[in-house]
């Protein structure tokens, strides 16, 4: 039978170890409620977006390889405020009509690329250049530079459109960045919060398998039945 004093020292173990980790065991809990009891679809902005984006149909192309002699590896079609623009090779931006060579989008442009997808009925609050996202930023690892168009919503609504080529990226609102901030709690990622495999969330997940098991030893050496059990031995 476990002595007096090994039994002590599981209950000590049990005790620092269950005080140290218990604020990422809350952290767990309550990530993953939350996770479990959203609909990721709305997460992900679904609700403010059309359905069906609006489409168009163009003529009197020209060859994607009219103008340059640009050798094609991969190609695209954008449709850009009403005008075909081919995206050639992952760098290229050229106009379908004219072979006309872009550099990137404008504003004006941006703006016309969200109203084919957002909800005709949001209001554009302003429009800014982004050049630049930190680990945390919730246009991270997206193209850039990009244009950021905030709406008149308590949500605090962005959309995302990329300068470069003019696709239409990403649109973020409050309870995206609350599932973002919960996340980067869940992965214990607290520099780029997407890796699910940082050495902190190892060192806590063992941790936390020590303290569940240092909880069934210490209920083992310290049950009333297991010591009469040992006793009748």
């Amino acid at each position: 039978m476990v002595g007096r004093k090994t039994s002590m020292k599981v209950r000590k173990i049990h005790r620092y170890l269950g005080l140290f980790i218990g604020i990422q065991f809350l952290m767990w809990t309550i990530s993953g409620l939350y996770f479990s009891w959203t609909d990721i679809d709305e997460i992900h902005g679904d609700q403010f977006i059309k359905e069906h984006p609006d489409q168009s149909e163009f003529g009197n192309l020209i060859a994607p390889n009219g103008h340059g002699n640009v050798k094609i590896k991969s190609l695209e079609m954008r449709n850009i405020g009403g005008s075909p623009y081919y995206w050639i090779n992952g760098e290229v931006l050229m106009d379908a009509q004219t072979g006309e060579i872009k550099k990137g989008i404008d504003e004006q442009q941006a703006l016309a690329v969200a109203s084919q997808y957002m909800l005709p009925e949001l209001k554009v609050k302003s429009v800014e250049r982004l050049t630049q996202t930190g680990g945390q930023h919730e246009y991270r690892g997206r193209p850039l530079p990009a244009y950021v168009i905030t709406y008149e919503t308590d949500e605090n609504l962005k959309a995302y459109v990329s300068e470069t080529d003019g696709s239409f990226q990403r649109v973020r609102h409050r309870s995206w960045r609350w599932f973002d901030f919960l996340w980067m709690t869940h992965t214990m990622d607290y520099e780029g919060r997407d890796d699910f495999n940082t050495m902190v969330l190892r060192i806590f997940s063992l941790m936390g398998l020590i303290t569940v098991l240092s909880g069934f030893l210490l209920w083992y050496v310290s049950s009333p039945t297991i010591r009469k059990l040992w006793k009748r031995r």
